[in-house]
């Protein structure tokens, strides 16, 4: 069994993305590969969850364009 990890990020608290996120295809109204958001690009946690199979932090990160993107620890960063 592996352990949980404790989450980095509490909702609510603002981040910035640390690289480009592209559409890996789980987001509905945008095509495969297109770009998301952009590196340097601020937003808010809205919700914390964990991968179930890995029991890592996924969280859900709204960014000022709008939308609503699913990040792992790496892809983000404190502002």
């Amino acid at each position: 069994m592996i352990d949980i990890r404790i989450p980095k990020f509490q909702w609510g608290q603002p981040v910035s993305a640390v690289i480009d996120l592209f559409n890996d295809g789980s987001y509905p109204d945008r095509e495969p590969e297109v770009l998301l958001v952009s590196r340097g690009s601020r937003g808010e946690v809205v919700q914390v969850g964990h991968h179930e199979e890995t029991n890592t932090p996924v969280y859900m990160v709204e960014f000022q364009e709008g939308c609503v993107v699913g990040c792992l620890e790496e892809e983000i960063s404190p502002v």
